[in-house]
């Protein structure tokens, strides 16, 4: 049976691990092989790391600590940062890791989804999208750490997506990151009856209730977090934490029951 996955998203910045607030002002939170051993012995359902250096640095992804974090994690891995070619794809695959995350590559360049999905499946190529709400409504897509704004409209991307043969794709509030007041319940509502692919949704969740507020709303879907997951308490002191078995079972009570295609 299909339940939510409840996903820790990992921002690795200089080797490091850091979280961001609004994707400003990062702050050091740990080492990324010992946050995948707390998650390991926690049983997270997957994890997400993204390397939030690589494509603003204009360099390929640091493959050593993509095999590192590969060997070490006892869960589905998705790996974002840097990749713009298949060559690039196929060689993180090898390492160990089961999704590759792209996001202004693709948009530049729809075809590497396909040629990705070709060789190795539409389940393994997620797209991340970074949006960010305008004043006036609707939203704006941003890529390289939301620092460039991409002119594209939201909707019509998502289809140009699905199309392409895209696999997943994680819908990334640049607003709500890092606030742990909840998710954009709005941006989903608005775009989830467009997407036929698993669907996750990152940033906001402050708290479980956050993410039971997703559940209970949406169903069948992917509930990622940063902050939630590294801080504790509202001094937001560092502290790896995930739910527990039973803490689980409650958030995925009354959920609704959706066929998902990939």
């Amino acid at each position: 049976m299909l339940t939510p996955r409840i996903i820790p998203c990992l921002l690795v910045h200089k080797k490091g691990l850091v979280k961001t607030t609004k994707f400003k002002d990062s702050k050091y939170v740990g080492d990324p092989i010992n946050a995948v051993k707390i998650f390991n012995e926690k049983e997270a359902d997957e994890l997400i790391v993204l390397d939030i250096d690589a494509t603003v640095e204009n360099r390929e992804p640091d493959y050593k600590m993509i095999e590192n974090l590969a060997s070490e994690c006892r869960m589905p891995l998705c790996y974002g940062g840097g990749i713009k070619t298949i060559e690039q794809a196929t060689k993180i695959f090898n390492l160990g890791v089961e999704k590759i995350a792209l996001s202004s590559s693709v948009i530049e360049n729809l075809e590497l989804i396909t040629s990705i999905a070709k060789e190795v499946g539409s389940q393994s190529v997620v797209v991340v999208i970074d949006v960010k709400k305008r004043i006036l409504g609707g939203y704006d897509i941003f890529t390289h750490n939301g620092t460039k704004k991409i002119k594209v409209n939201l909707e019509k991307l998502i289809n140009e997506l699905q199309l392409a043969g895209v696999g997943e794709i994680v819908i990334n509030s640049i607003d709500n990151d890092g606030i742990m007041k909840g998710y954009d319940l709005g941006l989903i509502k608005r775009i989830k009856p467009l997407i036929d692919v698993p669907m996750t949704v990152l940033g906001g969740a402050g708290s479980l209730s956050d993410i039971k507020v997703l559940i209970d709303n949406f169903g069948i879907i992917g509930c990622a977090a940063g902050s939630l997951f590294v801080f504790k308490g509202k001094y937001r002191a560092v502290l790896i934490n995930y739910p527990k078995r039973d803490e689980k079972e409650e958030l995925h009570k009354n959920c609704k029951i959706e066929v998902q295609n990939v």
